[in-house]
């Protein structure tokens, strides 16, 4: 008899407030999907508070930021971890921006590193666009290192989160109007053009979808961008090439109306399999 296939899901969404979207209704999209691996971004609350909103995990990894109600990642899972490491870097720099969160955990189809990150959304000209290219810069070294402990080790990786960053034209319904603005800037794709290339990291989703538009998973709330399907795909699961081949389904888990959104962002959750 042939061995039953392990699997495992990974889900990511940016909660834009986990208090606020506990009011609007995760818990029973969280109870349907029931990942193995929740990432989340955005947190913006102390993290008793978290851990009270996730009754479903027994362990949690949280960084908060140090501007009350900004920013905050976490990830949860039903197992330990082996390991919990804050900051995209060593300098110090981000190490309170609630911006990186990293773990290592022993999963059913081996172990694994899970990364639950949040790029500055960034605006032309200002300080917190040189904080975007510095954490942009600060990803790139830090995917070089996990893409090398995967291929030494075996130990995959998932980076995941919202990396606003639209990387092509498919990724972004109106991408002529955002030619020359933050999340669409040439040298914030290029970030991605050497991941995806030069690092050897896949992009789940795109994998699985194909050259299509989208799926997108981040509609403002304000207009009708969400009924417009106006929207942007700026969260991703990267993953390291070997996880890329037990990559079996990814979905964007668009609500079916904008009164039943409990973020602007919708979740977006992998399925993979040993």
């Amino acid at each position: 008899m042939a061995a039953r296939k392990k699997s495992l899901v990974v889900a990511t969404v940016n909660v834009n407030g986990v208090r606020a979207a506990v009011r609007r209704g995760m818990h029973p999209w969280l109870e349907t999907r029931s990942p193995d691996v929740l990432l989340l971004q955005e947190v913006r609350a102390p993290d008793a508070e978290l851990r009270t909103a996730l009754p479903q995990y027994a362990h949690v990894a949280h960084t908060e930021a140090a501007a009350k109600g900004r920013a905050g990642v976490a990830v949860a899972a039903r197992a330990e971890f082996s390991a919990v490491r804050i900051g995209v870097d060593d300098s110090g720099y981000f190490e309170t921006s609630g911006r990186w969160v990293e773990v290592d955990l022993d999963t059913a189809i081996g172990p694994m590193t899970f990364v639950s990150a949040y790029v500055h959304s960034g605006e032309v000209g200002s300080p917190q666009q040189d904080d975007k290219y510095r954490f942009l810069d600060a990803m790139d070294a830090r995917l070089a290192h996990l893409g090398r402990v995967a291929a030494d080790t075996g130990r995959e990786a998932v980076v995941a989160g919202d990396l606003n960053v639209a990387h092509t034209e498919r990724d972004i319904r109106n991408w002529k109007g955002n030619r020359g603005k933050a999340g669409f800037l040439e040298d914030e794709r290029a970030h991605f053009d050497r991941w995806f290339g030069e690092l050897g990291w896949v992009d789940a989703q795109r994998r699985v979808a194909g050259d299509v538009d989208g799926p997108y998973a981040w509609w403002s709330w304000r207009g009708q961008a969400f009924d417009r399907d106006t929207g942007w795909r700026i969260d991703y699961q990267l993953v390291t090439p070997g996880l890329a081949q037990k990559l079996r389904a990814v979905e964007t888990d668009r609500a079916a109306s904008y009164a039943e959104r409990f973020s602007d962002h919708a979740p977006v959750v992998a399925t993979y399999t040993s």
